[in-house]
């Protein structure tokens, strides 16, 4: 194929991305839209780059060593990103190259002014936008000028924030190339930034317009404040206009100075409203060509408006399709699940089958609609209620948008919205037997599906599992499991509110919960504290323990069983795996390792034990929990009985004390049941998977993890897989990290964050849930992974969200704080069962909270205090 150097920005649009960058194929894209105009001008390929840096063999060793600098290592990155620099800015452009820019710079004007503008091959993306990450110069006159500063945007392929932001994304080097454009300047009276949707909540219908006098460049530098307007439906809802002291002006002979604006005209708007609906008419135009919202730099000049840039805004959570045009609202699943990270292909679809209600995906995540259920107003308040028992911040962020009025539409009570969400359960009794068969079905219900599960094998398998996840879904719904569950809750919730209405005494459930039976995720992390035990005394093991990072997974427990005291060191483990080993991080995600598959996991938790406690500590410390339980039920109870009517209080108290004892640990053992499903699923789907290896159709097993089960199905079926689709899904999931997750997000795209309505915690204080009483101080341990945990006695941990796979480490902790959980989610009622003082809820406490500093954890009242 014959190697293209210039192109004309009329001969270019958004499939070349390879050959002109993102950029050049956004403007080319933009310059064949109707309506929209562009300056004109061209490309500096790929092809020429390429050709210009083979000219330099020196920089293919650079750039080896350029991939193998830890990312954090910001001297040594900076140091040899500036050496690739200078090699590029040093090689001499061929001879026909230079003869073809400046033959195309002859059709612009020889001596015109020029923007001389970096576009790289990752950029403009839909998943990365690598916005400032190379350079743009403006004003460049003259064919010496050009070809010089194309040098210098070549070069900044490899500024230090590019380089490091490709690290980031996982992008490789070598697999990007610089083009460059050239375009006629224009000099514009007002220029600034449009976004086709708000960059703050999302909201896809609102526009937002930031202006300023003279080039973009201020407002991008930040010299000036911008004017803000703020346009919905075709006009101007609001507007914000600053006062700007300074402009960005090009220089007759070449270059750009920033200059003051005469005092008169400083708190004059740089547009006015008429054009601001324009610009907006325009950037709509925009927005349908490219299919998403967009971040478009324009200029006005002669009272016409030139598109000099435009990208997609990659920060926006995307909206679940729904394929109609009404309004929906979305409640997060992973605030609920204790997950917010993004899932993988196969573990969504996986979720969707087997979850008790329909759910919607979108940037990874997983969402349900409860549009339905706000419009009637018998359900909405039975779904307000629950929320905001789960997490006030829910319930504020559905309140607000319901408090707009005209959003959720209003049905009439018999509209199908299903029973207002966790109402009207029948009775239980207070039976342990209850809980006792409730297990057990559980147990028998995995060992068959365990023993089936062997024989099926190619398409039979997946009709197999689609049979599994129908009995996944009859025990995730038994009637019986969901009475208990609720009675342990609704006796709770009960004993919280009357105790605190007839003794003043707040939380009073959180010590009648302590070591409460049957709870089999406090159990998991008291039983690691037994492989402790068995550990600690064997230093031979101890030291291997110490070093394992360098040991695979496979050879770790074979490794360990050939020291002096390692085959019981071993055994341990393996009984602690084979009945906890189905769990990991964001277990509710079907593709993240398990500790059976990946069981140094465990290790650094195991030596946190082994350091931090004594032989015998998960046995005392159960039995300590149960005495102070049972010392709080007989307080409580001769306290009632000292009241009016005391006798009467003291016995429904007593009843539902017995209830919440009962009742209240079975509340973790479902989420255990679905995900030992999980694993016999997982374990025949891998088998199937290497299969697909084997027979050439697929490069690596875990490809799988980036098709949906259907997908799969269809692959394990043909024996074809589609390799451009498990590449997107694979970029796509690596972009999806980048996005934060709301709780509450609407069809218009507004992720609505709700608020805490309090005031009373003291000033600076971090506002939270209170989910386990009592008030400790110690130092914080902001802990975002696991295996990175090193907790000495008295520490309090600081995390996102911890689900059940994070109680091993509770057992070693003063108190918690979360930024996402509920009364009754896994952190919540493992904190109470230990008795850890813990606050939930607290938006961005990861960032706000810095490691080791000291902290005081209200759990009783809700609030963290940063302490000096």
């Amino acid at each position: 194929m014959t190697e293209q150097y210039v192109l004309d920005l009329q001969e270019v649009d958004e499939t070349q991305v390879a050959l002109v960058g993102g950029k050049g194929a956004h403007l080319g894209a933009l310059s064949r839209i109707e309506g929209i105009r562009v300056p004109g001008g061209f490309c500096v390929t790929t092809d020429a780059f390429r050709r210009v840096m083979a000219q330099a063999p020196s920089i293919d060793g650079q750039l080896d060593q350029l991939s193998r600098l830890d990312p954090d290592d910001g001297e040594a990155i900076r140091a040899l990103s500036a050496r690739i620099r200078r090699t590029i800015e040093g090689i001499a452009i061929p001879g026909d190259l230079v003869t073809a820019i400046t033959r195309a710079l002859a059709g612009l004007g020889e001596q015109a002014a020029c923007a001389v503008r970096s576009s790289a091959t990752a950029e403009d993306l839909p998943t990365a936008s690598f916005a400032g990450q190379q350079d743009t110069y403006l004003n460049v006159v003259g064919p010496t000028a050009v070809l010089q500063h194309v040098s210098r945007c070549w070069a900044s392929l490899f500024t230090e924030r590019a380089v490091t932001y490709r690290r980031r994304n996982g992008i490789d080097h070598r697999r990007v190339h610089m083009a460059v454009v050239v375009q006629q300047m224009v000099f514009p009276h007002a220029a600034g930034v449009l976004f086709t949707a708000d960059p703050v909540t999302g909201n896809r219908k609102v526009a937002t317009v930031d202006a300023g006098f003279g080039l973009g460049e201020a407002l991008v530098s930040g010299l000036v404040n911008p004017d803000v307007f703020t346009v919905r439906h075709g006009e101007v809802v609001a507007k914000k206009i600053a006062a700007k002291q300074r402009a960005v002006h090009a220089l007759p002979a070449g270059g750009t100075r920033d200059m003051a604006i005469d005092s008169r005209q400083q708190e004059q708007p740089a547009l006015t409203d008429a054009q601001v609906v324009r610009l907006v008419r325009l950037g709509r135009r925009i927005e349908a060509h490219f299919g998403r919202p967009q971040d478009i730099e324009w200029c006005l000049a002669d009272d016409g408006f030139q598109i000099v840039q435009s990208r997609p805004i990659t920060t926006l959570f995307p909206i679940p399709e729904t394929g109609d045009q009404e309004n929906h609202v979305y409640v997060s699943v992973g605030h609920g699940q204790m997950m917010t990270d993004p899932m993988k292909p196969l573990g969504l679809s996986v979720w969707q089958l087997t979850a008790m209600a329909p759910m919607h995906e979108a940037g990874g995540r997983l969402f349900v609609d409860v549009t339905r259920r706000l419009a009637s107003p018998a359900s909405r308040a039975g779904l307000l209620d629950v929320m905001g028992r789960g997490d006030p911040l829910i319930r504020d962020a559905l309140e607000t948008v319901l408090d707009r009025g005209d959003f959720v539409p209003s049905l009439p009570d018999s509209a199908p919205g299903g029973p207002p969400a966790g109402g009207g359960s029948a009775p239980i009794e207070t039976d342990p037997a209850i809980v006792a068969e409730l297990i057990e079905r559980s147990q028998a219900s995995v060992a068959a599906l365990e023993r089936d599960i062997r024989t099926k094998t190619g398409p039979a398998l997946f009709a197999f599992l689609l049979e599994a996840f129908e009995e996944h879904k009859r025990v995730l719904g038994d009637p019986l499991s969901l009475q208990a569950i609720m009675a342990g809750m609704e006796a709770t919730w009960w004993l919280n509110d009357k105790l605190r209405e007839w003794l003043g005494e707040k939380n009073a459930a959180d010590t009648l919960t302590l070591s409460a039976p049957d709870n089999v995720t406090s159990e998991m992390g008291l039983a690691l504290l037994d492989v402790a035990d068995v550990i600690r005394p064997r230093p031979e093991v101890v030291a291997f323990l110490r070093g394992v990072e360098h040991v695979e997974d496979a050879a770790f427990l074979d490794e360990l069983a050939k020291l002096a005291g390692g085959t019981e060191a071993r055994d341990a483990i393996v009984a602690y795996l084979d009945r906890y080993g189905m769990r990991c991080v964001g277990e509710i995600d079907i593709t993240r390792p398990r500790w059976r598959e990946r069981p140094t996991t465990l290790v650094p938790l195991i030596l946190d034990n082994v350091r931090n406690f004594e032989s015998g500590a998960a046995q005392r410390r159960f039995e300590q929990g149960r005495q102070k339980a049972r010392k709080k039920e007989q307080d409580v109870l001769s306290r009632l009985r000292a009241l009016p009517d005391g006798g009467q209080k003291a016995d429904e108290a007593k009843r539902m004390i017995d209830r919440v004892r009962t009742f209240i640990g079975y509340r973790e053992y479902p989420k255990y049941g679905i995900v030992s499903r999980y694993f016999v699923y997982k374990r025949a789907l891998l088998e199937e998977a290497e299969r697909l290896v084997r027979a050439n159709v697929l490069p690596e097993k875990e490809d799988i993890f980036y098709l949906t089960f259907q997908e799969l199905h269809d692959v394990v079926r043909s024996n074809q897989a589609d390799d451009r689709l498990i590449q997107r899904r694979k970029e796509e999931f690596r972009s999806y990290h980048a996005l934060t997750p709301p709780r509450v997000l609407t069809s218009d795209g507004e992720a609505v964050t709700g608020t805490y309505r309090r005031d009373d915690v003291p000033a600076g204080a971090l506002i939270g849930l209170p989910v386990s009483a009592g008030t400790i101080e110690g130092r914080a341990r902001v802990i975002l992974d696991l295996a990175e945990a090193g907790l000495e006695a008295g520490d309090i941990l600081v995390t996102a969200c911890t689900d059940p796979s994070w109680t091993p480490l509770f057992v070693g902790i003063a108190g918690l704080v979360t930024e996402v959980g509920g009364l009754m989610t896994h952190g919540a009622v493992i904190a109470r069962e230990y008795g850890l003082p813990a606050v939930v809820g607290v938006d961005r406490a990861t960032r706000l909270i810095r490691d080791g500093q000291r902290i005081r954890v209200h759990g009783t009242d809700g609030y963290v205090e940063i302490l000096p």
